[in-house]
């Protein structure tokens, strides 16, 4: 009931309703663009290229596609490319001053930076393009290709697909501005979720028509899956909350002695790193398959199949690890203890018993250590998954990957992120906010 109530207060403000409707709308053209198949190509004969996106690496970008990859779809690329200029473009903030210096002013400099971005991901898409193509071409039968392999056929098809990135931009772009929640993430959980029916059905089939547990074992797949999704929704929301005391102003402008004002806190992220160290770390783990594919010794094979097998000990084992070394690594980065340290500086806050300035930035910099630690082994954890209900439930491999991993965590951090968003509407609004209950406030004159 409390449910119902909440949904026809958001209907109730105008405002809420068009920016969902809106954002319904972009999704579901995204969602129709990823099943337009490139011109070209005969949508029937694509059925070894789904074979070859069933599992593996290319599963999992499959899935981030919502299988627009293998669709041969116009969006096959999907979001992705921006992705990666984005996380290069943040990386490269760090040692070009041009950037830094974007960074610092503001509006207009996060504006340039989002041109630069955008620029990248064309360059990154025109990249990725003739790669995807000849992957068709080594992977389809030749009477997939009704107009021929020729260059043509690829210059044509690299555009296409370069505008399909380019619009899916437009698109997470739009949402962002018109709509509700963040769009690029939106965009990416909506081609998750397009593959979680299928993946289901498939494992209920499996479970219950070929006797393979029932559907006893279902419901415990369904309460382990709640429980990881309890459990990632923890890593995401969970703070360490440093006191920071104010000095009380007094009438002459001055700071009174001895006398303090209100207290505040410091919210320090458990994971400050979000699913960043998932992506660097699945982007690394492409280069030893790309190394030993130059090889045709015994040892590359077996590199090979170690770390094309995304289920197997090995390639988790590296993965965990890899997890936890780029968390540390992307929270230094991008938690700026230092800056943090001068603004309660200047704002004459201190954190009680430390002294203001660089012993306050080093009493940041150990709390995020110490609690970084925590964080990178849970989310490794996470991460993982997956390969640990394969192994030890006999789960297929489609429907494990919503049990943990970077799929997971974009879904419960972009569904947390929007009910948010969702969420200040409505208390701006004098009512209840989603995770609220209690009857609706009444307007205050």
């Amino acid at each position: 009931m409390k449910f119902i109530n909440t949904i026809k207060n958001i209907w109730k403000i105008e405002e809420l309703k068009n920016r969902i409707l809106v954002t319904l709308g972009l999704l579901l053209v995204y969602r129709f663009g990823a099943q337009v198949v490139l011109p070209g190509i005969d949508a029937a004969q694509l059925s070894n290229l789904a074979n070859q996106t069933d599992s593996g690496l290319l599963g999992l970008l499959n899935a981030f596609t919502g299988g627009a990859f293998s669709n041969a779809s116009v969006f096959a690329l999907g979001i992705m490319p921006y992705i990666s200029a984005s996380i290069v473009v943040q990386l490269m903030g760090i040692a070009i001053p041009y950037l830094q210096k974007l960074q610092k002013e503001g509006e207009s400099g996060r504006k340039k930076i989002n041109q630069i971005t955008r620029w990248l991901t064309i360059a990154i898409t025109l990249v990725q393009g003739p790669g995807y193509i000849y992957n068709l071409f080594a992977t389809l039968p030749s009477e997939a290709f009704m107009l021929g392999d020729n260059i043509t056929f690829v210059v044509s098809s690299v555009i296409i697909l370069t505008t399909g990135t380019i619009f899916a931009m437009w698109l997470g772009e739009k949402i962002t501005d018109k709509g509700i929640g963040n769009g690029i993430s939106l965009l990416i959980m909506v081609g998750i979720i397009a593959t979680l029916p299928q993946a289901f059905i498939q494992e209920f089939a499996s479970r219950v028509f070929e006797s393979n547990g029932g559907l006893v074992m279902i419901l415990i797949e369904l309460v382990i899956w709640f429980a990881i999704i309890m459990a990632s929704v923890m890593l995401v929301m969970a703070v360490r909350q440093i006191p920071v005391q104010y000095a009380r102003r007094s009438a002459s402008g001055g700071y009174e002695k001895n006398v303090f004002g209100s207290r505040q806190y410091i919210p320090l992220k458990l994971n400050a790193s979000g699913v960043m160290p998932i992506i660097f770390a699945q982007a690394i783990m492409f280069i030893p398959v790309a190394v030993a594919g130059l090889s045709d010794s015994d040892t590359a094979q077996g590199v090979t199949a170690a770390f094309q097998n995304i289920f197997g000990f090995w390639y988790n084992l590296v993965f965990a690890l890899l997890i936890i070394i780029f968390t540390y690594f992307y929270t230094a980065i991008t938690v700026p203890t230092n800056k943090m340290a001068d603004d309660l500086k200047r704002s004459g806050g201190f954190i009680p018993g430390i002294r203001p300035g660089s012993e306050t930035s080093e009493y940041l910099d150990r709390i995020m250590s110490q609690i970084t630690l925590p964080g990178s082994i849970f989310l490794a954890l996470i991460a993982v998954f997956p390969a640990i209900v394969v192994q030890l439930l006999g789960v297929q491999q489609n429907w494990a990957l919503f049990f943990g991993g970077t799929s997971l965590l974009i879904m419960v951090g972009v569904a947390i992120d929007t009910m948010q968003q969702v969420n200040s509407y409505l208390l701006n609004r004098h009512y209840d906010g989603l995770m609220k209950t209690g009857k609706n406030r009444k307007a205050v004159a």
